[in-house]
């Protein structure tokens, strides 16, 4: 009886590769909230107005409010925030020809987590609903 020895090349083990820890960078959202509404929400939000042929708009961030005018301040919105938190609650107002508002509305209720072009868009859909940005 003969016996087949094999000798196998042995496989050297697999250095564990080194865990490189990536830092991750926070989403706009995430940003505390006057850096998030000056640097992103304003600016999205004058850049979806123009897209819409408004270029007059003129906005403004006042403690928690954000207010909106144009057509020489006859078209006006106001966007309430109840905290430094664009997740939380939130509330919105328009009126135009000088009055003031009238009802306060909740805005964006549903909404679990709030982004930026949400709220941009969120905005644009409530005005458009007035009949004040594109003939229905």
């Amino acid at each position: 009886m003969s016996e087949e020895v094999t000798t196998a090349n042995p496989v050297p083990e697999a250095k564990p590769k080194a865990k490189v820890e990536k830092v991750k960078q926070p989403t706009v959202e995430e940003l505390p909230f006057s850096e998030f509404i000056a640097n992103h929400y304003l600016p999205a939000l004058a850049k979806a107005f123009a897209n819409l042929g408004i270029t007059d708009l003129n906005l403004q961030l006042e403690d928690l409010q954000i207010k909106g005018n144009w057509k020489n301040q006859i078209r006006q919105f106001i966007i309430y925030f109840a905290k430094q938190d664009i997740n939380g609650q939130k509330a919105f107002s328009c009126w135009d020809a000088g009055s003031q508002p009238s009802v306060i509305e909740p805005f964006l209720i549903d909404e679990r987590k709030a982004t930026l072009d949400l709220l941009v868009f969120a905005v644009v859909q409530r005005l458009n609903a007035q009949k004040w940005l594109a003939a229905n």
